[in-house]
């Protein structure tokens, strides 16, 4: 477990450290649980609601993205001099209620409208809370600590699409809803009760520590132009975006993959997405940022090399476990890429904390997520549910019985009641197949975002000298 340094004054215990990021990583779990449930239960949503893949896509992409993202920034200049603790805790009872409330959704436009919602309450959350790991853990252990504080997305992604699967199951999607979101306002109680606020740039040099407490929060401008003036974080950015954009939409999309390929019932394909991305993912996330701190003591770079390794190893490894037409076979495959592909989440953000001084890290964070999450998690779920209609109109065409339009003979991928046995099975393919394609045709991201983590180890040591 992670210890306080040496050279910091020991303000806090290693068993209070542990419990701080012990709780941070359950109130992080929690975030992903709510924000991520609506993924295994999008088929049942579909169905009730007779949505396209475009609108699910846009549920589980922009309609949280859009102020998740943008809000974050304000938020996170409050949290540069405002209590962290505060924050954290009222994000975690505005997103939990939210999400209860979305089991209440009867429309479209109702179920859209309290995702922004959630959206609103997360965006609090992220950047106080990677401030406050900054001060309670040290430079050379940051991606470490980080790694562990991200293991909460796999975690909530298990936990989401493995209790979200049975109670949607047994009881239907509205409860999956009420099932997750309730228990978060008992977790804002003990947040606000036991997180204590460090100092700011508490473990930092001395002299860094004290500029930190008595300096004035640099200006919004000068966090955005000491950033923009590193072409390593720009180009780490760019990557963790990218790699987004494909985690996202995978994650949005998986478990409609295994229902619609498989017939899976939500309850195994909850098992398979949890297993795959939870699973696989936790101990991925875990592993980079332990190797990137340890091999980056002997060259820094490793901090881009190990995420960048990691997209080049996956992308051909999905791609083939979406072209699987045996689920064993799709689940074999993709169980593996994980591993590596996940190792980005720890370091990139290590990476960025050691570029910023201790009163720009919340607004520097705030930042990146505005970034990763507006490429990422706004455009990853929208396009490739566009894209997965786009195939399956495409498909539906190509089938000798299909006359007509899919959009108008197979509203929201399900076949009109009444139309002819060849008919049906030609809508039922064709969703099938546009949700396969789509996914394969978006791991060409995690290509794109390895280039671009290779080129931040070109000036990578430089730009992450102590500020």
């Amino acid at each position: 477990m992670l210890k306080p340094s040496p050279a910091v004054p020991r303000t806090y215990s290693k068993r209070y450290l542990t419990w701080a990021l012990a709780l941070l990583v359950v109130v992080y779990t929690c975030n992903f649980i709510d924000r991520t449930i609506l993924s295994i239960l999008q088929q049942p949503i579909k169905e009730e609601l007779r949505l396209s893949d475009a609108q699910l896509g846009l549920l589980g992409g922009f309609a949280f993205a859009a102020l998740y993202a943008v809000l974050g920034v304000p938020i996170a200049r409050l949290a540069e001099t405002k209590s962290r603790r505060n924050i954290i805790t009222a994000s975690l009872v505005v997103w939990s209620a939210m999400t209860a409330l979305c089991g209440l959704a009867g429309s479209y436009p109702m179920l859209f409208a309290l995702r922004v919602g959630v959206g609103v309450g997360e965006a609090g959350a992220g950047p106080s809370t990677q401030s406050l790991l900054a001060d309670y853990f040290p430079r050379e252990r940051r991606a470490t600590a980080l790694s562990i504080y991200s293991m909460g997305i796999p975690i909530g992604i298990l936990f989401g699409a493995v209790l979200g699967g049975l109670i949607a199951q047994k009881f239907g999607w509205r409860a999956a809803f009420f099932a997750v979101g309730l228990p978060g306002l008992g977790l804002a109680v003990l947040t606000q009760t036991t997180l204590k606020e460090p100092a700011r740039g508490h473990s930092e040099t001395p002299a860094a520590r004290l500029a930190a407490q008595f300096a004035p929060a640099p200006s919004f401008w000068a966090v955005l132009r000491l950033l923009g003036s590193k072409p390593a974080f720009l180009h780490m950015a760019a990557g963790a975006s990218l790699a987004s954009f494909a985690t996202y939409a995978i994650g949005a999309f998986g478990g409609v993959f295994f229902i619609r390929n498989f017939h899976f019932s939500l309850t195994q394909a909850g098992l398979a997405l949890g297993l795959i991305t939870g699973l696989s993912g936790g101990i991925g996330t875990l592993a980079g940022g332990l190797v990137t701190d340890a091999a980056a003591k002997h060259d820094p770079r490793w901090y881009v090399w190990v995420p960048g390794l990691g997209q080049l190893i996956a992308a051909p490894l999905v791609a083939l476990g979406y072209m699987a037409h045996s689920w064993r076979m799709a689940v074999g495959l993709l169980i593996i890429p994980p591993l590596v592909q996940a190792s980005y989440l720890g370091p990139s953000f290590g990476i960025m904390h050691n570029m910023t001084p201790p009163r720009m890290r919340a607004t520097a964070t705030a930042l990146l997520f505005l970034i990763i999450n507006l490429i990422g998690l706004g455009l990853g779920p929208t396009l490739v549910g566009l894209a997965s209609d786009l195939y399956a109109a495409a498909h539906f065409h190509t089938l000798p019985h299909a006359v007509g339009t899919f959009a108008r003979l197979c509203p929201g991928g399900r076949p009109r009641p009444g139309l002819a046995v060849e008919l049906t099975r030609a809508c039922q393919t064709s969703s099938a197949y546009g949700v396969r394609w789509a996914l394969v045709t978006c791991t060409g991201f995690f290509l794109w975002a390895a280039l671009h983590y290779g080129l931040a180890a070109r000036t990578l040591r430089q730009d992450m000298a102590p500020p």
